[in-house]
C-alpha cells in the first residue's frame, strides 16, 4: 500500500500534468481555427485546377503524345507512396490513421507483387513505417523547422516526385493524408496524383468551356507540375488542420482524466490519513490503559 508521502507527491504530479494537457489543448484551440480557414480556402483552388486539366486533356487529339504526368508511363509495375504525417506527437490516433491506410494500401502492392517505394514526409511517419518497411523507404522528409505550412516547402516535395518520374524510378505516384471533417472526425485519404485519375476529376468537373492560347499540351506541361506541388499542399493544409484538432481532442480527454485521477488519488490520501491517525488514537489508549 502507498504511503502518504507517495500519494502527495503523485497528485502533486498528476495537477502538474494536467496543467500541461490544458495548456496544450488552448494552444491547439488557438491554432485549429487558421489551419481550418487554410484548409477550407485551399481545396476550391485545388479543385479547380484539377477541372481545367480535365478541360485540357479532352481536348488533345494525340493521347499517345500527350505529357506523361498525365497518362503515365502505361505500366503499373513500380508505385511511390508519399506518406504526409506530423512532426510532433500528442494528437491521438492522427499519425496512426493515415500509417494504417497506407499499410492497407502497401499490402495490396506486395500481393500484385509490384515494386513499392516510400517517401514519408514527418518524422512520426517514418518513425512508425521504418520497423517495417524500412528497406522500401527512399527518401524521409521533415519539415519541423517551419513554423507554419507553406507552398514552398510542398513544391520542394512537388520537385522531388517530378524529377523521380522523370529519371522513370516509378510508375504511379500515390499519397495520404487526413482530411479535416471536425475537431472529432479526420478522414484518412489516398490519392493518386500521377497519371491523374480522370474519374476523381470528372466528380468536380464543370461545363464550362474554355479557349486556350497556346495549345493544349504546351498548357499542360506547365500546368501538371505545378497540379504535383497544389495537390501536395493541400494535403497539407488539410494534415495541418486535423493534426490541431485531433490533438485539441486528445488534450481534452487528457485533462479531463487527470482530474479523475486526481479525484481518486485524493480519495484515496483522506482514506489512508484518516486510517492512520485512527491507528494513532488505538495505540495512545491502548498505551494509556496499560498504565
Amino acid at each position: 500500500m502507498a504511503t502518504l508521502d507517495d500519494l502527495k507527491k503523485r497528485i502533486a504530479s498528476v495537477k502538474s500534468t494536467q496543467k500541461i494537457t490544458k495548456a496544450m489543448k488552448m494552444v491547439a484551440a488557438a491554432k485549429l481555427r487558421r489551419a481550418q480557414e487554410n484548409a477550407e480556402k485551399g481545396r476550391p483552388y485545388s479543385e479547380k485546377m484539377n477541372n481545367i486539366i480535365l478541360n485540357l486533356s479532352s481536348g488533345i487529339s494525340d493521347k499517345e503524345n500527350a505529357p506523361k504526368l498525365l497518362s503515365g508511363t502505361g505500366e503499373e509495375k513500380i508505385h511511390l507512396c508519399i506518406v504526409l504525417t506530423s512532426d510532433r506527437g500528442l494528437c491521438g490516433g492522427f499519425n496512426s490513421n493515415i500509417i494504417k491506410k497506407a499499410k492497407a494500401y502497401f499490402k495490396k502492392i506486395h500481393e500484385a507483387e509490384k515494386t513499392l517505394k516510400i517517401i514519408t514526409v514527418g518524422s512520426k511517419g517514418y518513425d512508425q513505417l521504418k520497423r517495417v518497411y524500412k528497406d522500401n523507404i527512399v527518401e524521409k522528409i521533415s519539415f519541423k523547422d517551419s513554423k507554419t505550412i507553406n507552398y514552398l516547402d510542398a513544391e520542394k516535395v512537388g520537385k522531388l516526385i517530378i524529377e523521380n518520374f522523370e529519371e522513370k524510378e516509378f510508375d504511379v505516384c500515390t499519397i495520404f493524408y487526413n482530411k479535416f471533417k471536425n475537431v472529432i472526425t479526420q478522414i484518412p485519404q489516398e490519392q493518386q496524383i500521377i497519371p491523374l485519375k480522370t474519374s476523381e476529376v470528372e466528380g468536380n468537373s464543370s461545363d464550362d468551356n474554355y479557349e486556350f492560347e497556346p495549345d493544349e499540351d504546351e498548357i499542360l506541361s506547365n500546368l501538371l507540375p505545378k497540379n504535383i506541388s497544389t495537390q501536395i499542399f493541400k494535403a497539407m493544409l488539410e494534415n495541418s488542420a486535423s493534426e490541431q484538432g485531433s490533438r485539441m481532442s486528445a488534450m481534452d480527454s487528457a485533462t479531463r482524466n487527470a482530474g479523475e485521477m486526481v479525484d481518486k488519488l485524493t480519495i484515496e490520501y483522506n482514506r489512508s490519513r484518516q486510517a492512520a491517525i485512527t491507528k494513532e488514537l488505538i495505540e495512545i489508549i491502548s498505551g494509556a490503559e496499560s498504565l
